[in-house]
C-alpha cells in the first residue's frame, strides 16, 4: 500500500469519526477503516454514542467475512485504548482478531492510554505506524486534546459585530447584527459544545434561552456566574426544563431536575469555574458574551478559538467589539456576513 492510498484511507477514517460529533463527548471522535490488500475496504465504523461501542468494535462487527481480518490493515484516527473503561480495551480486540497492522493518526494524550495501546499491540506482534495526518486529527478532536493537555475545557468565544466594529449600541441592544443564516450556524455550534456561557448583564438585558433550536443536537449545559443570585428566576434561562442550567454562586448549593446551584469561593473567578467544569467532564464551552465576559476570557488568555460574525450594518457608535492578539484560522461568508475563526497568537 503506497502513501497516497494510506492518506486516502485515513481521510475516510476522519470523515467517519466526525459522524460522532455532539454525541460522544467527553470522549473523542474516532473512526476506523479496515482494508484488505485484495478486497479493499471490508469494514467501517465510528464511535456513535458516549458509553457505546468504540469505532474499532463497530468496524470489526461490520465485516462480513471475519477471516479477512487476518490480512487486513486497521486505520484508526486515535490510538486504540488499552484499559477497561465503559467498554473493553480495543487493543485487545485487535490482537484477538489477528489484525496484523494498525495505522494511527494520533497517539492518545490520555495518561490512561498514552502509548500503552501502541506498546500492547507491538508486543503482540502487530505492526504499528502512527502520525499519519496528525494535524488533521488534532484539529478534529481539539476539544479532547485541550482538555487532556491543558486540564481545562476548550473555549470558543463567539460574537457578532457591525462592519464598523461595534458589538452593541450604547444601551446594550444588538438585535440583529447577524443574518438568519449566521444565527442558524450559531445553533449548530451550540449543539457541538457541551456547555454554553453568557454574562449576567447579557442574560438580564437580552433574556436569551441559550438553547439549540432549528438544529438537531443535544442541549448544552447553560453556565451562569451569578455571585449573589441577583438574576430573576423568571428569565428564560431558568424556565426551559429541557436544557440544564448551572449557576455558580457563593450563597447556596442545591440541585433539581434541570437547575443546579454550585457554591464556589469566587464565582467570578474563571479559573475556579473552569477547573470545576473540567473535573465534571465538560470539555468544551461556547461563550456568547457579552463584552465584559468575552474580554475577561481574552485578558486572562483563556480561549482557544473566536468565532466572529461581521454583518454589513453600521452603528456609528456604541460598545466596541473585543480585540484579540490572534490570527485568522479560516474565513468565509454566511449569507451577507463575513465569518472568521481566530486562534490566539500564543496558542
Amino acid at each position: 500500500m503506497n502513501q497516497k492510498e494510506k492518506i486516502g484511507f485515513m481521510r475516510r477514517c476522519l470523515q467517519l469519526a466526525r459522524l460522532g460529533c455532539a454525541k460522544v463527548a467527553p470522549n473523542p471522535m474516532v473512526g476506523c477503516v479496515l482494508v484488505h490488500p485484495q478486497a479493499g475496504i471490508i469494514g467501517e465504523g465510528w464511535h456513535q454514542q458516549y458509553g457505546g461501542a468504540h469505532a474499532e468494535v463497530n468496524a470489526i462487527n461490520s465485516v462480513a467475512d471475519k477471516t479477512l481480518l487476518q490480512e487486513a490493515t486497521a486505520f484508526v484516527n486515535l490510538e486504540p485504548c488499552s484499559h477497561f473503561g465503559k467498554t473493553p480495551p480495543c487493543a485487545d480486540l485487535i490482537i484477538d482478531k489477528g489484525i496484523p497492522e494498525v495505522i494511527i493518526c494520533n497517539t492518545d494524550p490520555n495518561p490512561l492510554v498514552s502509548g500503552r495501546g501502541i506498546k500492547k499491540l507491538q508486543e503482540a506482534g502487530v505492526k504499528v505506524e502512527w502520525g499519519l495526518l496528525e494535524n488533521d486529527g488534532r484539529a478534529l478532536n481539539r476539544f479532547f486534546f485541550t482538555a487532556q493537555e491543558k486540564r481545562r475545557p476548550f473555549i470558543t468565544l463567539k460574537w457578532a459585530q457591525t462592519k464598523d466594529g461595534f458589538i452593541a449600541r450604547e444601551d446594550g441592544s444588538s438585535k440583529w447584527i447577524s443574518s438568519p443564516q449566521s444565527r442558524l450556524q450559531v445553533h449548530k455550534m451550540r449543539a457541538e459544545h457541551q456547555a454554553i456561557m453568557a454574562g449576567r448583564n447579557t442574560i438580564r438585558t437580552d433574556n436569551p434561552s441559550l438553547n439549540v433550536r432549528n438544529w438537531n443536537g443535544r442541549q448544552p449545559i447553560r453556565i451562569i456566574c451569578d455571585q449573589n443570585l441577583s438574576l430573576s428566576q423568571e428569565l428564560n434561562i431558568f424556565k426551559d426544563e429541557n436544557s440544564p442550567t448551572w449557576v455558580f454562586n457563593n450563597i447556596k448549593e442545591s440541585e433539581s431536575e434541570h437547575l443546579r446551584f454550585i457554591q464556589v469561593q469566587d464565582p467570578d473567578s474563571l479559573k475556579l469555574v473552569l477547573e470545576f467544569l473540567w473535573k465534571a467532564g465538560i470539555h468544551s464551552i461556547f461563550v456568547e458574551g457579552g463584552t465584559q465576559l468575552l474580554n475577561q476570557f481574552i485578558q486572562k488568555d483563556l480561549w482557544d478559538e473566536a468565532l466572529v460574525f461581521t454583518g454589513p450594518i453600521e452603528f456609528q457608535n456604541g460598545r466596541k467589539a473585543p480585540e484579540t492578539k490572534s490570527f485568522i484560522l479560516k474565513q468565509g461568508f454566511c449569507g451577507p456576513d463575513l465569518v472568521q475563526v481566530f486562534t490566539p497568537v500564543s496558542g
